[in-house]
């Protein structure tokens, strides 16, 4: 009852934590990939297109996007005339109804774990409860990610394929005919899916009849695969097609013949994907990381102690297999480590070395792994250290869910809220709004529509910052400029910055009119030094800036 208890109000935090809404931003992948785009087709909001949804890369299928932010923006745009405008024009709508349903969608995971894990030996909620405890549950699986879709899939996977069903032909058949769907579906979210489905549909297509493995048997299986697999994976292809072809495509075909319509037009994302990250130099502008990246360092970072007890009891097992079973008796050895205990290794280091051969290399990749690790961990002969577990917990949550570049939204949200009170109140202000060493503002926040001109935004990254008083002085003089000509509105200059050039941009002598401090915010890629947090105020460094520069009226 005890453990029933704490699994419920665990869940009901990952719930009320995605409503509040989490301030940090763990990657932009978490709105580029999903929500910003979709918010364009369906709102006709002004948003930034990143290059996968170009229809010159086409990287990135379209369908999972749209049944995921899609519906929640199809509901605002039905329920938004008849509320009020406020309402329904609001970041905080736009930002948490994708996020709500990404983390409706995350407890089909907890049902699977709930079916599957008394067949792996694992105590039912004891993993439960490292699932909904885990802050990769509570930060990763409630963002508008492919890698959450990916996650959830993999569950599915994991369900679909677990021992001891299936063993007629006819349900054989019908699990077969499922796991085409799943596994098409899968590789046109993010083709690595096939990496973490390899083992479990191999495993489940070997098994006849509880006999011993056969790859006779699984060639037989895999085959029945494919009815399913094609037909699935030509509706993304139409579906992908007709959204990045358009109607272009069918003007083509009235001048050419079919087969040359199709072989010069067609879409294939994940081929496109595969292209893309398979060449060395589009990593290279990602970053490239070393082969042992993900082993040693983001597996560590996403599941801590569990991740380090998975990883001894693999050096155990080579020491066993190769030394100690030479000096004991068979028996010891195979009561030591059973086939269930071999299997969940196996599905959890195979997709991590897989993903390894990669050289671009982030903590993000490894998230559906976290389910065959707390089967493992869950096991009777496991061994767990609670306190640890839940301190990593806390501190992972509070990091990536509230620390890291955690102003940013924040910001967005203040700067929403201060254009649309303007334009209510028939305020002609132009507003140029500038970021500077932050993540890619995701701009369907702002809730513009698109051809709307009265706001600017800008997004300098990393810009140099020995260049960068330079640049804020060229932009404060071309709009003191676009100021003193006849019939142009006012305009606002709002510079948004962390704590960490703060010094910078105070030395460029502009007159600040006000200035908004958003805390906390830390990036990783300009982390304050030590010995300037000893020197500085803590708040200013951990902090978002956004100031607003005088500009003169005319």
């Amino acid at each position: 009852m005890e453990a029933k208890i704490l699994w419920g109000a665990l869940s009901l935090l990952r719930i009320v934590w995605c409503l509040l809404p989490q301030p940090g931003y763990i990657h932009p992948d978490e709105f580029f990939q999903s929500p910003e785009v979709i918010a364009g087709d369906i709102l006709d909001l002004e948003i930034n297109r990143p290059w996968e949804f170009q229809p010159a890369f086409a990287c990135r299928t379209v369908l999972f996007p749209l049944l995921t932010s899609g519906v929640a923006f199809w509901i605002i745009k039905i329920f938004h005339p008849i509320c009020t405008v406020k309402t329904f024009s609001s970041s905080y709508v736009l930002l948490v109804i994708p996020r709500l349903f990404i983390t409706i969608l995350s407890f089909l995971v907890d049902y699977f774990v709930y079916r599957i894990a008394p067949i792996w030996g694992s105590d039912c909620w004891k993993a439960l409860n490292l699932l909904a405890a885990s802050y990769v549950t509570l930060v990763f699986y409630t963002r508008t990610t492919s890698n959450a879709i990916e996650g959830i899939m993999f569950a599915l996977i994991l369900f679909i394929t677990r021992p001891g069903i299936n063993l007629k032909n006819q349900c054989k058949l019908r699990s077969g005919l499922l796991i085409g769907i799943v596994l098409a579906a899968g590789f046109f979210n993010r083709p690595t899916f096939l990496g973490f489905a390899f083992i479990p549909v191999l495993y489940w297509a070997g098994k006849c009849n509880n006999t011993l493995f056969s790859f006779k048997t699984a060639f037989v299986h895999i085959l029945q695969l494919l009815p399913t697999f094609v037909i699935t994976a030509i509706i993304f292809i139409v579906s992908d097609t007709v959204y990045y072809r358009g109607f272009y495509l069918f003007s083509v075909c009235r001048t050419q013949t079919s087969t040359d319509c199709v072989l010069q037009n067609i879409v294939l994302t994940p081929l496109n994907f595969l292209r893309y990250n398979l060449n060395p130099e589009n990593l290279a502008v990602h970053g490239t990381h070393p082969p042992i990246t993900h082993l040693a360092v983001n597996a560590v970072m996403l599941f801590g102690s569990l991740h380090l007890s998975a990883a001894s009891e693999v050096v155990k097992l080579i020491i066993y297999t190769t030394v100690w079973r030479m000096k004991s008796n068979h028996s010891d050895y195979k009561k030591s480590f059973t086939q269930q205990h071999c299997l969940l290794l196996c599905f959890y280091f195979m997709p991590l070395i897989l993903l390894s051969l990669f050289k671009h290399q982030e903590p993000r990749f490894l998230i559906p792994l976290l389910l065959p690790l707390i089967l493992f961990a869950s096991q009777h002969n496991q061994k767990i250290h609670l306190k640890c577990v839940i301190i990593f917990n806390i501190l992972g949550a509070l990091f990536f869910g509230t620390l890291h570049q955690g102003g940013l939204v924040p910001s967005l949200a203040h700067i929403q809220r201060t254009v649309h009170s303007a334009c209510l109140q028939n305020n002609s202000s132009h507003y140029t709004v500038l970021f500077t060493h932050t993540y890619m503002p995701p701009k369907h926040l702002f809730f513009l529509k698109k051809g709307q001109n009265s706001v600017r935004v800008i997004d300098l990254a990393g810009f140099d910052k020995d260049h960068l008083c330079q640049k804020l002085i060229e932009m404060k003089s071309d709009l003191l400029t676009r100021t003193m000509l006849q019939d142009q509105r006012k305009q606002v200059f709002l510079i948004v910055f962390p704590g960490t050039i703060a010094p910078v941009v105070d030395n460029c002598k502009l007159v600040i009119k006000e200035k908004i401090f958003f805390f906390p915010h830390l990036s990783m890629e300009d982390p304050p030094h030590i010995g300037h947090m000893l020197k500085d105020k803590v708040l200013n460094l951990l902090a978002l800036h956004l100031v607003e520069v005088n500009i003169p009226e005319r």
